[in-house]
């Protein structure tokens, strides 16, 4: 495969790329911040994303929005999409893929699926289809290439259900998936402004009782919890990767009062927002 591959139409972009141990220190840094991602990687890969730490022991898919990646060690090639939301937005399109709040943007915080022999032959396929058509140019590629998109997306989708609903990771039964993908997209869209459980729950349409009860009785966290796990988790982000100071911060995420958004991230994370600036090295570590 080529290294780099790109459409442009006006507004819209889509790119693919390839990185192995060559060129590997091309893919860190901010080239691909704001873009929408769909990260093959081989097994034998070594990556952070945002405070979570991953060593690949399949091929996997990777779909990430605003996380911060980090690839630290990775020898076959992986293939990275990258495309921006005026050429397919996930949110828009949400009804023909059902993806956001599961691949994308899902309050679990797993954002890969991992594949077997023939999922990853399949998956490498569609990537080469992709390749050919940005290499060929023909008046329909966009279309086509938006096609082999969704299917990445459907199929991937279908194996995070399988891979985390029902079973040790997350024992959520299928008909309640609906509320949880909801919630998890709302509070994407809504963590900033709104920190209540009540806000959530009506939004959707449910009483604030109700909500919490149904992730009591699947054994999870309390929605307020995970409400605070989102806003902690931009904290952290801005704290690390930007210069922002604390009192910047504590506005950015809907805090008026600095000094409570400091108490807030001290008793939750056991370090004041200054010393976790300065002192963070590494997070929890994965093997999948």
């Amino acid at each position: 495969m080529p290294q780099q591959l790109i459409f442009e139409d006006h507004y819209k972009r889509l790119g693919l790329e390839v990185f192995s141990a060559e060129n590997l220190e091309n893919f860190n840094g901010n080239r691909f911040r704001t873009d929408i991602k769909v990260f093959f990687i081989p097994s034998g890969y070594e990556l952070s994303v945002d405070f979570n730490h991953y060593k690949t022991k399949k091929p996997s898919l990777f779909f990430l929005t605003n996380q911060h990646l980090n690839i630290e060690k990775g020898k076959d090639e992986s293939i990275l999409l990258f495309y921006n939301r005026d050429f397919y937005c996930i949110q828009i399109h949400d009804k023909e893929v059902a993806c956001d709040g599961l691949l994308f943007h899902n309050v679990f915080e797993i954002p890969f699926v991992e594949l077997d022999t023939s999922e990853t032959t399949l998956i490498k396929g569609l990537f080469q289809n992709i390749q050919d058509e940005l290499e060929w140019k023909d008046s329909s590629a966009e279309e086509m290439i938006r096609t082999y998109v969704k299917q990445i997306i459907i199929r991937a989708t279908r194996k995070w259900k399988k891979q985390n609903i029902d079973n040790e990771t997350l024992k959520i039964p299928g008909t309640e998936l609906d509320i949880f993908r909801d919630f998890s997209r709302h509070l994407e869209i809504h963590f900033r402004e709104k920190h209540n459980v009540t806000d959530y729950a009506e939004l959707l349409h449910m009483a604030p009782k109700t909500l919490t009860h149904k992730f009591k009785n699947l054994n999870l966290d309390s929605p307020n919890q995970f409400i605070i796990n989102r806003i902690l988790l931009e904290a952290k982000r801005l704290l690390f990767y930007t210069d922002k100071p604390v009192k910047e911060i504590a506005y950015n995420l809907g805090y008026e009062d600095p000094a409570y958004f400091n108490r807030l991230f001290t008793n939750k994370t056991g370090s004041t927002p200054s010393n976790f600036k300065k002192n963070y090295s590494s997070g929890k570590k994965y093997n999948i």
